[in-house]
Order: C-alpha cells, then sequence, then structure tokens
C-alpha cells in the first residue's frame, strides 16, 4: 500500500512493502528501510532503525488524515495524501472563488443537472450546475450576486479535467 505523506514543504512517498509482526519493510521515496515498530502507548511509537532506536509521539490533527509528529528534538505537522485526498484538492480546485466568473470542472465527470439558464441572475450559495465523478455528484455555486453569461455543456455531457462549463458576470447595481 502507497502513501503520500505532506511533512512541512517535503512530500514523501512511504509505500508498506511487508509488516511481520513488529518488522517492517518499508520504502520511502524508492530507499528501503528495514525497521523495528512497536507502539508502547496510545499514539507512541519506538522505531529501531539500524541498532538506533527513535521515538515517535503522532497526535492526530484537525481531520483523521493531519498529524502533528513529536520526536525528541522536533515537531511536524504532517498529512497523509491518499486518493480520496486528491480527489477533495482536484475538486475544489473547480470550485468558484470570490471574484471567479468561471466555473471550471475538477477533473473528468458528467453533467448531471443545470438548474440555470443564460440571463438568470443568480445569488450566494445558489446551484449552478452538478457534476457526478467518481460515483459523487459535486454542487458547484455561486460567490456573489452575478448573471449567467454563458452555459457550455448541457445535462448529460461528459467533461474533461478543467473544462469551462459555466461563464458569469459580475451583477452591476
Amino acid at each position: 500500500m502507497a502513501y503520500e505523506i505532506s511533512i512541512g514543504h517535503r512530500t514523501a512517498k512511504i509505500e508498506l512493502l511487508n509488516r511481520v509482526g513488529h518488522k517492517a519493510l518499508v520504502k520511502v521515496d524508492g530507499l528501503k528501510y528495514d525497521l523495528d515498530i512497536v507502539e508502547v502507548e496510545n499514539g507512541v511509537y519506538s522505531i529501531l532503525y539500524n541498532g538506533h532506536s527513535y521515538n515517535v509521539e503522532l497526535i492526530r490533527g484537525e481531520s483523521s488524515k493531519k498529524f502533528i509528529v513529536n520526536t525528541f528534538a522536533k515537531t511536524f505537522n504532517a498529512e497523509v495524501i491518499d486518493a480520496e485526498s486528491k480527489y477533495i484538492t482536484n475538486r475544489n480546485k473547480g470550485m468558484e472563488v470570490e471574484g471567479s466568473n468561471q466555473v471550471l470542472s475538477p477533473m473528468p465527470g458528467k453533467i448531471v443537472k443545470i438548474p440555470v439558464k443564460v440571463g438568470d441572475v443568480v445569488t450566494p450559495g445558489q446551484t449552478l450546475i452538478v457534476v457526478e465523478a467518481m460515483k459523487m455528484q459535486s454542487e458547484f455555486k455561486s460567490t456573489g450576486d452575478k448573471i449567467v453569461q454563458a452555459i457550455l455543456v448541457k445535462e448529460g455531457d461528459t467533461v474533461d479535467s478543467h473544462q469551462l462549463m459555466i461563464k458569469l458576470e459580475d451583477l452591476k447595481i
């Protein structure tokens, strides 16, 4: 099983190759490490590597994939980047941001519903389009008072990643 772990400004690819009891063979960025790992108390691990002992404390952060990692000398923020995390990151890239007048598809998907039409005046939080990707539906909402200028897709269409779906225009009062 492979994961990416973000630690500070570095991202490492970590793969558990084999585990039998306390012994684990781990590959980090292509380099293999034979480790002996024991959880000595809840969230505290003793790791033996090449005759050296390391103690690591993992404290769950604001989500199940974020941790504060304490060693004897340092503290790090770490995040597990798995398929779900990548999906959410990509999905959020397509979300309309404040001041943006374009709605882009974050990843390939299918248009499920378009509850607006060209010329409609939309308000903050109003759903503009619903896209299904990876068996999940995402609603894209307006961030402000705007006018729907163009709809470049129709219900049932398949869209590519970062494809422009809707153009908006700020409502001038």
